[in-house]
């Protein structure tokens, strides 16, 4: 009797647990519509292009050091 209890007691319990995640899966609140996934993908591609030219300054500039420093250049 104890193990029918207890058996249907998780069984429900896991039926619960299983309903409100797909109920919450399937809210309109987590669900991104087309426009503002495409405006994520814009500002994403935007903050890959500003780290590229980030990156391409900070490069320029190590090179202009290396260039004006008093040590002498490799030469190879």
């Amino acid at each position: 009797m104890r193990r029918l209890v207890l058996f249907l007691l998780l069984a429900g319990s896991c039926l619960t647990i299983c309903v409100s995640a797909h109920a919450g899966t399937n809210n309109a609140a987590y669900v991104q519509n087309r426009s503002s996934q495409r405006a994520a993908k814009k500002q994403q591609k935007a903050m890959k292009k500003y780290a590229k030219a980030q990156r391409k300054a900070q490069n320029k500039m190590f090179k202009n050091s290396q260039k004006h420093s008093h040590y002498p250049k490799r030469s190879y």
